[in-house]
């Protein structure tokens, strides 16, 4: 049987009775923040933007799997207060959210691919530091039940698992698609992302109704 919040979170999931309209200027905001860096052409940014916001679908897609396979809970659930629940753990906030997410930190890279942070190949170390800052902005958002977590393996006593599975991949691809040498390969290796996730949502929700 479902948890108390896997029920409430499928009780609002794409319910647009839910809709609030601070999503308008959120939307706004997401769309400013890349219409900036296409002006610039700062490909990079953009590409490593789309790529962090792809795999984090391509996260949301299968949690969401999870709790239609056990029939209990998804691995992580947004079951509070939002304009739209897309998915049982992904919310229309936490989805603008990811949008801009590697955009806003890799800014922070240094141009210098190759250089090292306390000896650290710097893509390496801001890709774990990033992660580690979701990770603690996971557990405030655990401890006030915006975010919650289920299973025994998946919480505050394993916080090691959500940074290696729920963030450093994310960040990982992002900094290699910036660091790409070609728009070319930025641009197909974001779309076969994307598209993956495309395929995924439209056989998972739209054929099967399984999420």
């Amino acid at each position: 049987m479902p948890t108390s919040a896997a029920q409430e979170a499928m009780r609002i999931l794409r319910d647009g009775r839910q809709f609030q309209w601070y999503v308008i200027p959120l939307f706004a905001l997401v769309t400013y923040v890349y219409a900036v860096e296409v002006e610039r052409r700062n490909w990079s940014l953009v590409f490593a933007g789309l790529a962090l916001w792809g795999m984090d679908w391509f996260n949301e897609i299968w949690n969401a799997l999870v709790l239609h396979f056990t029939n209990y809970a998804p691995v992580w659930g947004t079951p509070g207060k939002s304009a739209y629940v897309i998915l049982a753990g992904l919310n229309i906030e936490i989805c603008f959210m990811f949008a801009i997410l590697a955009i806003n930190f890799g800014k922070m890279l240094p141009a210098d691919k190759n250089a090292k942070v306390f000896g650290i190949p710097n893509r390496l170390f801001f890709a774990c530091f990033d992660s580690a800052v979701c990770v603690f902005v996971e557990i405030l958002l655990n401890a006030i039940g915006a975010l919650t977590w289920d299973y025994t393996w998946w919480n505050l006593r394993a916080p090691w698992l959500i940074f290696l599975v729920g963030y450093l991949p994310f960040f990982l691809v992002a900094f290699w698609v910036h660091d790409m040498e070609s728009v070319r390969r930025k641009a197909v290796t974001v779309g076969s992302i994307l598209g993956f996730d495309l395929i995924a949502l439209v056989v998972f929700i739209g054929v099967l109704g399984w999420i």
